[in-house]
C-alpha cells in the first residue's frame, strides 16, 4: 500500500540522516556538496521521485519531515539548522518572506517554470515568485465513513452532531481547526475580529465531547483504522486511504473550505543553494510533477503534466481533488492575519485545555 511504502520510505531516510550527518560540516565545501537536505510534510511525496533525482545528479537526498507549517516555522525561526528545500504553505511563505527567512529564487536556474499553471503564478503571498513556486494545491475537507454515517454528508455541522460523539478527529492546527469553527458559524476563514475568534474558540470547548482526538496530520490513519467515523483532512490524505476501504468519502463542505497552496522554497543560508534550485526544477518536469501528485492524490499546479495526459484520469475527474469552478467559488486561501496571530495562539491554547477537561 502507498502509506506503508512512504511510512517505510520515512524510517529508511531518517536513518539515512542520521548516518549521513555524522561528523560532518554544513560548509559549502567537501562531500557536503552532494548532499541536499530537503525538510517536508511527511508522506508527501513520492520516493520513487528522490530516488531518481539521486541517480540523475549523482547525489544523496537527506530527507526530514514535520505535520504543519508551525512546526516549520518554529524549526527555521531561530536560524537554518542545514535544509535547502523546504515547503511552506501559502500563508506561511507570507510569514517567511516578511521576516528575511527565504532566499531569493534565481528562476533562470529553474526554466520549467514554465509549465506551472498561470492561475498558480504571480500569487498574492508571493508577488513575481521572488521566493517560491508551487508544488501542490488541494483542500480541507471532511473524510467519513459512510457506514457508519448512514450516507452522504455535506456540511460541518455533521461533526457536532451528537450521535457521532467522541468519534471526530479534528486537526492539531490552530488555523485549520478554528477555520473549521469559523466556517460552521458563518464567519470568514481569514477573520481578524476578536470576537469572532473568541465565538470560535468557545464553539470548540462547548462541542469538546465530539472530539476524539486533535491529530497531527493524521486523521486518515485514525479513520482507515476505525478509531474515529469522521476527521477534517487534507484531500490528498484521505483520497490515499480511500484506496483501501472503499467504505470511505471526502466532501468539501457546501458552506465552504480551504484552498490551499503548498509551494518550494529555499531557506535563509541553505548551504546548496543550486542544487536546491535544481530539485525544484526537477519537481516541476512535467512527468516527476505527474509522478508526485498521481501517487500523494493531491492536485498539481503542473499544467504540462495535465496536458500531456500525465495525471490518472480518474483523479482529474474527481471534484474532490479538483474541485469544479462552482465549488471553487466557496473556497477560501489562508493568509497571514498579523497582529491577530496572538489572538489565534490564545484561542488554541484555551481550546486544548478546554477540551481535554
Amino acid at each position: 500500500m502507498k502509506r506503508l511504502l512512504v511510512l517505510i520510505f520515512s524510517f529508511f531516510i531518517g536513518l539515512t540522516l542520521v548516518v549521513s550527518c555524522s561528523g560532518q560540516e554544513s560548509s559549502g565545501g567537501g562531500a557536503n556538496d552532494n548532499i541536499l537536505s530537503v525538510y517536508n510534510w511527511s508522506t508527501y511525496i513520492d520516493p520513487e521521485a528522490v530516488a531518481q533525482f539521486e541517480k540523475e545528479f549523482g547525489v544523496e537526498v537527506k530527507y526530514d519531515t514535520y505535520e504543519n507549517s508551525e512546526d516549520l516555522y518554529a524549526k527555521l525561526q531561530g536560524g537554518n539548522p542545514g535544509y535547502d528545500v523546504i515547503f511552506p504553505s501559502d500563508y506561511m511563505v507570507e510569514i517567511m518572506i516578511a521576516e528575511d527567512m527565504l532566499e531569493t529564487l534565481n528562476l533562470d536556474n529553474i526554466p520549467n517554470t514554465q509549465n506551472v499553471d498561470p492561475t498558480f503564478l504571480d500569487p498574492p503571498y508571493d508577488p513575481g515568485n521572488q521566493y517560491s513556486l508551487p508544488y501542490q494545491w488541494g483542500t480541507m475537507g471532511i473524510g467519513y465513513n459512510i457506514k457508519a454515517t448512514g450516507g452522504e454528508i455535506d456540511s460541518w455541522s455533521a461533526l457536532f452532531d451528537p450521535k457521532y460523539e467522541g468519534r471526530v478527529a479534528l486537526l492539531d492546527d490552530v488555523r485549520a481547526t478554528l477555520g473549521v469553527a469559523l466556517l460552521s458559524l458563518g464567519y470568514e476563514l481569514n477573520t481578524t475580529n476578536p470576537d469572532e475568534i473568541a465565538e470560535a474558540k468557545d464553539f470548540l470547548i462547548e462541542n469538546g465531547d465530539a472530539i476524539a482526538a486533535f491529530a497531527p496530520d493524521t486523521g486518515q490513519i485514525l479513520l482507515s483504522q476505525g478509531e474515529v467515523d469522521l476527521t477534517v483532512e487534507w484531500s490528498g490524505d484521505i483520497f490515499q486511504v480511500m484506496e483501501e476501504n472503499p467504505d470511505l468519502r471526502y466532501v468539501i463542505p457546501k458552506e465552504g473550505t480551504m484552498v490551499w497552496v503548498d509551494a518550494m522554497a529555499i531557506p535563509k543560508d541553505a548551504p546548496h543553494q543550486q542544487l536546491a534550485e535544481k530539485f525544484i526544477n526537477f519537481i516541476l518536469e512535467p512527468e516527476v510533477g505527474a509522478k508526485v501528485s498521481n501517487f500523494i492524490q493531491f492536485a498539481t499546479p503542473n499544467k504540462a503534466a495535465v496536458d500531456k495526459g500525465l495525471i490518472n484520469a480518474e483523479d482529474l475527474q474527481d471534484p474532490g481533488i479538483y474541485p469544479t469552478a462552482e465549488t471553487f467559488a466557496r473556497l477560501q486561501y489562508l493568509v497571514d492575519v498579523g497582529e491577530a496571530t496572538p489572538l489565534y495562539d490564545q484561542a488554541w491554547t484555551e481550546v486544548k485545555v478546554g477540551v481535554s477537561k
